[in-house]
């Protein structure tokens, strides 16, 4: 940093890239002083001579208004105010013709001159030193004053900037052809502008202040070192006479040896660049109190007789300094504003002098040539030669004419300060500015639409997301609310979640799965291997079979109570239903004992009554094997909870189809049995059953009753070779007879009720099979005669065959019999 210093201060400059030299024609109107104007008919004055946001309108028509009055107020961020540059008339705020190349209308205020030029209050510093930091920014900024050398940033913005700023550049180079406004102003008022320069390192306080000076200026050179020689820390630069040396980057580059990255600014390297003019206006505005109401123009061409650089008041017509100069137009006559590099034709003289305004030209055809028609680009690159932005002309031409945008940005477009070196070194006379000039406005007219999309699309986001919202409360609006709970329901929720804390606290009844968890986690903390440890849920197992163990024992002595304590009339007529089922069973052994042992003991009994007896014997064995199948397949009946209706249901038709094969084992006997077995001889059997009662092996029962089951099925089919030779005629009316006594023993009772019955029976029934085939060997006689003390002790030694075939009748009507209640059965389930 020191070497740069003295290199600075040595005047040392170092050379940029590209530039040209074009004829400086600036002796026209550098030779006299500034002159003074007299006031025009009257002022055009724009809102907006700035970069930025147009001022809030304070003025209205008909006022009247003084010189330096306020006519727009700042109301949004690089806003600045306009100011009436003299006294008079607002005789309308209408759109006017603005200065630019479009001559788009921009809301204008046309205030009529007075003539008397009165000023309003001005309210200078008396003593600027002692002013703070933003009482100086705050003073610029309400002198509306913003650059008046090039784009017309304000100057506010920058002299309240956040960044360090070591070297402020003043811009006196002043490198535009037949332009000599900041000259003479150098030359007339060096003290004032060295003073706007002090204002500014006030605020600023940068390291050193450079004024660059092109060397074709040396009355302007000496007036400013003469002016600042007190102040060391301005130095006066002279920078070789080289178009485009004024430009903001270009010069920065000769005094600096620093480059502004692409797309920044010369604050992001520690520099600020300030134009002469503008610090004029700062050291007005500071030390005079007055606003920036006017500025030095340059009238100059070959068609001004009088060429020279005057005061103009801002919103001062075209027309008018024309006229003041002695303006002789030639036919197709054309007036630029500006230089002839970076200048523009007007398309009208009736336009107002802005803030940036520092030429204005009317060349003949001589001086300044109507460029020819465009022709087809040579590849010559002297336009690249002359670029001193370091840019590709030719390419960024073709990609502005095909509207490729994406490339003219990729290849820096906006880098261009539309310097015009390059269109005045193209042979073909191709207008390169104008392509960049209007491909950047459409870009920016693009970008400008993207942005109002996408803030579209963030509202209509923001829309749809409030709607939805709205929605989702309206939903929870109609949503029921839970009904309040009664201080007994919030007691109850309390002392559960008391009895919860409690269990919890105590921590001798944490279960065991909790425990083996706490001792895994120990072990796994002290590092040893996890292994299972079940001694918990083993204790916890056997806690549960003790307790179905003493389940089981207790059923057992209710099932034991309750065939002796009284029940009601539907208990009563199951009991006796199983009991007639028992007694069956045990007739049939006998029956079976004696036709083969003792055929002459059977007696000739009535037809009729045989049929009967042999009905009355089949449903007690249906009942019977009802109850004992139902007991083989379940083996813990006496344990199991009484069922819902539906396996009720079930276990009844199971029990149907096992007392059919139960059918199919009586029709073994031929004989029909005597009707005389009565209910009598079967509740006999119960009450001896009952007191011999005694509990048996499930296994064993289950394998008993796989035996009896196969000698029935056996019977069954001897029964049916018997029935192929006998007449199946039998009369229906005959087992109709039958039916309403059986349908006594098939009445359907109480669902739960019959569950606990049926599980009695079937421990009953089981004991009564097991006793039945040990009596079919030895009691067979014997039990008959017993249970029929009216049959005839006397029989005959030898049937005749008449009763023979009397009694295989009545055997097959009995069998059919049998086979209908059956399917009665089963439709009534």
């Amino acid at each position: 940093m020191e070497k740069l210093l003295e290199q600075i201060k040595k005047g040392t400059v170092w050379a940029f890239p590209g530039g040209v030299h074009p004829p400086q024609q600036k002796t026209l109107s550098n030779s006299a002083q500034i002159a003074r104007l007299p006031l025009p008919d009257k002022l055009v004055v724009p809102l907006k001579q700035h970069i930025g946001a147009n001022g809030k309108l304070i003025a209205e028509k008909g006022q009247h208004v003084l010189k330096g009055q306020p006519l727009t107020a700042p109301a949004a961020n690089w806003s600045v105010p306009v100011h009436a540059p003299t006294s008079g008339t607002i005789t309308d705020i209408a759109p006017m013709p603005s200065a630019h190349p479009s001559a788009l209308p921009e809301l204008s205020i046309i205030i009529e001159p007075d003539g008397n030029d009165e000023w309003c209050n001005l309210n200078p510093a008396i003593n600027p030193a002692k002013l703070s930091h933003d009482e100086l920014v705050d003073i610029i900024h309400q002198a509306g004053i913003s650059g008046m050398g090039g784009a017309g940033f304000p100057t506010y913005v920058k002299a309240d900037i956040k960044q360090p700023i070591e070297f402020l550049i003043v811009n006196a180079v002043e490198c535009e052809p037949y332009i000599t406004a900041d000259d003479v102003l150098m030359r007339e008022h060096a003290k004032q502008v060295v003073q706007g320069i002090e204002l500014m390192q006030q605020i600023l306080n940068p390291t050193l202040c450079i004024v660059g000076i092109e060397d074709n200026k040396p009355e302007a050179i000496a007036a400013m070192t003469q002016a600042a020689e007190h102040n060391a820390n301005i130095v006066i630069q002279t920078v070789p006479t080289v178009y485009p040396s004024g430009g903001e980057k270009q010069l920065i580059k000769l005094l600096t040896n620093r480059e502004v990255p692409s797309s920044g600014i010369p604050a992001d390297i520690g520099i600020l660049v300030h134009n002469t003019g503008t610090l004029f206006a700062v050291q007005q505005a500071v030390y005079e109190g007055k606003p920036l109401i006017e500025r030095v123009i340059t009238v100059t061409g070959n068609t001004i007789h009088k060429p020279g650089n005057v005061w103009a008041l801002l919103g001062t017509e075209i027309k008018h300094l024309l006229d003041c100069q002695g303006f002789s137009p030639v036919p197709q006559q054309r007036v630029v504003m500006g230089g002839p590099m970076m200048g523009f034709t007007l398309p009208t003289v009736r336009i107002g002098v802005v803030k940036t305004t520092n030429c204005i030209l009317a060349p003949d055809h001589k001086e300044l040539a109507e460029p020819g028609p465009e022709k087809a680009c040579i590849r010559c690159s002297a336009c690249a030669d002359a670029c001193p932005a370091s840019l590709l002309p030719q390419q960024l031409q073709w990609f502005a004419k095909s509207k490729e945008y994406d490339k003219l940005q990729e290849h820096n477009l906006f880098d261009c300060i539309e310097c015009g070196a390059c269109a005045y070194v193209c042979p073909s006379e191709i207008p390169l500015v104008q392509y960049y000039r209007v491909a950047k406005v459409e870009i920016k007219e693009q970008q400008a639409e993207k942005i109002k999309a996408d803030r579209a699309k963030e509202r209509f986001d923001a829309r749809k997301e409030r709607l939805e919202r709205e929605q989702e409360e309206r939903q929870n609006r109609h949503k029921r609310k839970p009904a309040a709970k009664s201080d007994d329901e919030k007691q109850k929720v309390a002392d559960a979640l008391a009895r919860v804390k409690n269990k919890s606290d105590n921590g001798g009844e944490k279960s065991a799965v909790a425990a083996a968890i706490a001792r895994a986690k120990a072990k796994k903390q002290q590092g040893e291997e996890l292994e299972p440890d079940n001694t918990e849920v083993a204790k916890e197992r056997a806690l549960r079979k003790e307790q179905a163990r003493k389940y089981k024992e207790q059923k057992s002595q209710t099932d034991d109570s309750g065939d002796t304590a009284p029940v009601d009339d539907k208990k009563s007529a199951v009991a006796a239903a199983i009991a007639r089922a028992k007694a069956k069973k045990a007739a049939q052994a006998q029956g079976d004992q004696t036709n083969t042992d003792d055929a002459n003991t059977a007696a000739p009994v009535d037809d009729k009554k045989a049929a009967v007896a042999a009905a009355i014997a089949r449903a007690k064995a249906k009942k019977a094997a009802q109850a004992h199948d139902e007991l083989v397949n379940s083996d813990d009946a006496d344990t199991a909870a009484p069922v819902d209706d539906k396996k009720a249901a079930v276990a009844a038709a199971i029990a149907r189809a096992k007392a059919k094969k139960a059918a199919k084992a009586a029709e073994q006997t031929d004989q029909p049995n005597d009707p005389s077995i009565n209910e009598k001889s079967t509740d006999n059997v119960k009450s001896e059953e009952s007191q011999t009662d005694f509990p048996a092996d499930n296994k064993k029962a289950a394998v008993a009753a796989a035996i009896a089951r196969a000698k029935a099925k056996k019977a069954a089919k001897e029964a049916q070779q018997t029935e192929q030779s006998i007449e199946p005629s039998i009369d229906e009316s005959q087992v109709d007879n039958v039916k309403p006594e059986e349908s006594q023993t098939d009445s359907v009772t109480d669902n739960k009720k019959a569950a606990v019955a049926a599980a009695i029976a079937r421990a009953k029934a089981k004991k009564a099979a097991k006793e039945a085939q040990q009596t079919q060997s030895n009691e067979g006689t014997e039990q008959v005669t017993t249970a029929e003390p009216d049959t005839p002790s006397e029989t005959s030694p030898e049937q005749t065959a008449a009763q023979k075939k009397k009694a295989a009748v009545a055997a097959a009507i009995a069998r059919a019999k049998a086979k209908k209640l059956q399917k009665e059965g089963n439709d009534q389930s």
